[in-house]
């Protein structure tokens, strides 16, 4: 990893999870890892995810206008944005908000949409609220959709059976409200799982090894390594297969006792370890 490309800021706008491997918890860690100044822009507090029984929430939106204000006054902008959960529509508003102040010439947007899986809307999600995420996709120069978000997007009905040629239709419906690269994850067949992706008019699919199990947070962590990969090979391929490994190795360690999250920092803990 070269000098110049860890002297790279990133902004990263999600929730934060006191507790719970999801969002921020996952995001800044990892960014952090691959060399990037991470800078956060929290837009709830929550006690704990809600994988636990209950949680506590509290709304930061009210705060962000002073925090721009700030930022605005120390001449502050970003070399990249990862867009992650965002809960509300208004907080759509907020991320466009950010990447016409925040940005400079060479800006590179991530957007992963986060509101839905496995063929359903999170709770607390609606039509309203896609429809806007669709808007704000014509910023991007990255989209991370799964299989159910980028159905949701286009439109198009959610089916059990993720072939080649019902994934590029997706993609290509997608293409409609975007010119970024779109990398939709989460296709999962007989004993695999991976990602279609639409570079251009170049199409490519990426499969692997399934892990037998599923733990919260894994899109999260697919999104911040992707990312951070992609920003120091500019290698969409590359960053694609190193962030499905990534996942895929730190499920691998992850505890059964440990049901609210990946244990990740196992793998960033061996490979401290090695290079020492």
């Amino acid at each position: 990893m070269g000098e110049t490309m860890c002297k790279q800021k990133i902004l990263t706008i999600q929730d934060l999870s006191c507790v719970g491997q999801c969002s921020l918890t996952v995001a800044l860690p990892i960014l952090s890892y691959y060399g990037f100044e991470t800078c956060v822009l929290p837009t709830a507090l929550l006690s704990n995810h809600t994988m636990f029984s209950s949680w506590s929430y509290l709304d930061l939106t009210k705060e962000i206008p002073n925090i721009f204000k700030e930022w605005e006054r120390n001449h502050f902008t970003f070399d990249a944005f990862l867009l992650g959960y965002l809960g509300k529509i208004d907080l759509i508003e907020v991320a466009k908000e950010s990447f016409e102040k925040f940005s400079n010439a060479n800006t590179k947007i991530f957007i992963d949409p986060v509101f839905a899986d496995n063929g359903k809307i999170y709770p607390g999600f609606n039509m309203d609220y896609i429809l806007k995420m669709r808007e704000i996709l014509k910023y991007a120069d990255f989209i991370l959709p799964n299989v159910t978000e980028a159905c949701f997007l286009t439109g198009m009905d959610y089916q059990d059976n993720h072939d080649f040629e019902w994934i590029k239709k997706i993609a290509h419906e997608l293409r409609k409200y975007t010119s970024a690269t779109i990398v939709i994850t989460g296709i999962e067949r007989t004993h695999t799982i991976g990602e279609f992706i639409l570079e251009g008019n170049q199409s490519m699919e990426l499969m692997h090894p399934l892990i037998p199990f599923k733990r919260h947070g894994t899109g999260d962590l697919f999104s911040a390594v992707f990312t951070a990969n992609y920003l120091h090979t500019q290698d969409v391929k590359q960053a694609s297969n190193h962030a499905a490994k990534f996942v895929a190795d730190s499920l691998q360690v992850t505890s059964k006792e440990h049901f609210y999250g990946v244990e990740f920092e196992k793998i960033m803990s061996k490979s401290r370890k090695e290079g020492a």
